[in-house]
């Protein structure tokens, strides 16, 4: 049903207004009448009045009065209203009741079609205004629900960061811990079978890793906060060290696994080395999963050469259980393996070539595959790589090799006891003097009595965390102190937590599970630059 509009007559003579009335009477239509035009101020104010026909010659307030005060109030100012006058026609009363607010004039006698066309006009205005204004109403509710539905969905992302930074830390520093203690332990006097149960743990803990990684990852890249970060790369070395990470998987059932490199490729390429491993450990690793006999190879091939850069295709041919076709666009979906019972015969997340999808296509390439069931499949992956300047090769450090430091003392705050004893181990196998707290109080404590050269400053610890307490150190601590360099021990993932560290005041970051190359590097980097510029030689 539609709602009627009131419809306001101002006359101070009833005959006109009975007749006016008569005149416009219709369903769609309420009609107030008044012979008092401060009384149709008050109707106008209590009530919502959308026209008013108004009389001008009136003895209490003439018409053009009325209008004016009806115009000057917010809340009646969007009547319209026309007069109705028996006065001259001349163009100066014309104006003059326009420019009070008017939006037409009737003229006495009244034509009862000229006056009836002129009410249904300004009714269908009336009726489209009122339309505008719901919808407009409608538009700020649905905008007031976009702001809150926006805000909830960045309230959830925020939840889901903090979620995964959370269990980044609880899950990467025990796996610190493990991968650091399978290390101490390789360097002890081991039988076969340790060495070989040594082995199997570093490889659950690297598998748990990348489960974790891919994960965070697949988060990270759907968030927009994946980074790609290219570096020179040995890309020889690059698949032959994959192959050599996974051969012992591959021959526990079985299986060759080999990789072949042409020739013509250069030695050096701009590439993310740490997110092309990752792609090519899932596309080995998946490879492994579904072949339980035969080979796998990793293949590289060198497809065009432009100017300083080589288009590259990297291939993993197995002879596993192969794919069908209308399965194929399947299995780059996150958490989707080719057939239902996939999961349950050979596991995984179905994860793996989801990311690989999402790290291949970030990096600008494509990937193909073709299969065939029951005969085998290849993955192949190609893309544009810049050849590195510099085509001099960089001797790779073994850990055991790393130089001892030769009179420099460390604090470590760190408040997990498997990595506490860890670090600890590997710093004293340095040579290196090592204090060790568990927490940022004891910490800040141990600065006031002590000198050190360094500082190794776990991310998350009871009483007081690591970015506090470099905080502190920065603006409490006196010259000298307040300048240790700091280097935050991070199981972080996010950029955000990251740049977190740094604006606390950190000289550089290691990521758990640390490499300890990395980590000897990171230290005498530092403490060499603390030494020159503070003169802070024992």
């Amino acid at each position: 049903m539609i709602e009627p509009i009131n419809i306001l007559i101002v006359d101070d003579k009833i005959e006109n207004i009975i007749a006016l009335e008569a005149l416009i009477q219709r369903d769609d239509i309420k009609i107030i009448t008044t012979t008092s035009p401060n009384e149709a101020l008050r109707i106008c104010w209590q009530n919502e009045i959308s026209i008013a026909l108004v009389d001008v010659q009136m003895p209490e307030m003439d018409g053009f009065e009325l209008v004016d005060l009806i115009k000057s109030n917010p809340k009646t100012r969007d009547i319209l209203v026309v007069f109705v006058t028996a006065i001259s026609t001349e163009t100066k009363y014309a104006v003059k009741g326009l420019s009070t607010g008017a939006v037409d004039y009737l003229y006495k006698p009244l034509d009862p079609y000229i006056t009836n066309a002129k009410v249904d006009s300004l009714i269908n205005l009336v009726r489209t205004q009122l339309e505008i204004k719901h919808k407009n109403i409608e538009l700020e509710r649905y905008q007031e629900e976009l702001i809150e539905a926006r805000d909830q969905a960045e309230k959830g992302k925020k939840i889901k960061e903090r979620f995964l930074a959370n269990m980044s830390h609880e899950i990467r520093t025990p796996l610190n811990g493990i991968l650091g203690l399978a290390h101490l332990l390789k360097n002890t006097d081991l039988d076969c079978e340790q060495t070989r149960m040594l082995d199997l743990l570093k490889l659950s803990s690297e598998a748990l890793l990348g489960v974790i990684n891919d994960i965070l990852d697949i988060s990270k890249i759907d968030a927009g906060k994946f980074k790609i970060v290219r570096t020179e790369t040995n890309i020889a070395n690059l698949c032959t060290s994959v192959i050599d990470l996974l051969k012992y998987k591959a021959e526990e059932k079985g299986i060759e696994i080999l990789a072949k490199t042409d020739p013509e490729i250069p030695q050096l390429i701009m590439a993310d080395s740490m997110r092309l491993n990752q792609i090519l450990l899932n596309l080995l690793s998946n490879a492994i999963k579904f072949t339980d006999v035969g080979s796998i190879v990793l293949s590289l091939e060198l497809l065009e050469k432009g100017e300083g850069k080589v288009k590259l295709r990297f291939s993993v041919i197995d002879s596993g259980i192969g794919i069908p076709e209308n399965k194929i666009d399947k299995i780059f979906e996150s958490f989707e393996q080719a057939d239902d019972d996939t999961d349950h015969k050979y596991g995984g997340t179905g994860l793996g070539l989801s990311i690989v999808k999402k790290l291949v296509d970030l990096k600008g390439g494509e990937i193909n595959v073709t299969s065939e069931p029951g005969k085998g499949s290849t993955f192949a992956v190609t893309n544009w790589y810049e050849i590195a300047a510099n085509q001099k090769q960089t001797a790779r450090v073994n850990p055991a090799d790393l130089a001892k430091f030769d009179n420099v003392s460390v604090l470590v705050a760190e408040d997990n006891t498997i990595n506490q004893f860890m670090i600890k181990k590997i710093l004293t196998g340095w040579n290196l003097k090592v204090t060790i707290v568990e927490n940022g109080e004891l910490a800040l404590e141990s600065l006031k009595n002590n000198t050190y050269d360094i500082i190794l400053m776990d991310t998350h610890m009871p009483v007081l965390g690591g970015f506090e307490t470099t905080r502190r150190i920065r603006s409490d601590m006196p010259d000298g102190v307040n300048n240790i360099p700091i280097i935050s021990l991070s199981a972080a993932v996010l950029e955000e937590e990251l740049q977190e560290a740094y604006d606390a005041g950190v000289n550089d970051i290691v990521s758990k599970p640390f490499d300890l190359s990395v980590l000897h590097h990171k230290i005498q980097k530092l403490v060499n630059q603390y030494r020159e510029e503070f003169g802070a030689v024992k």
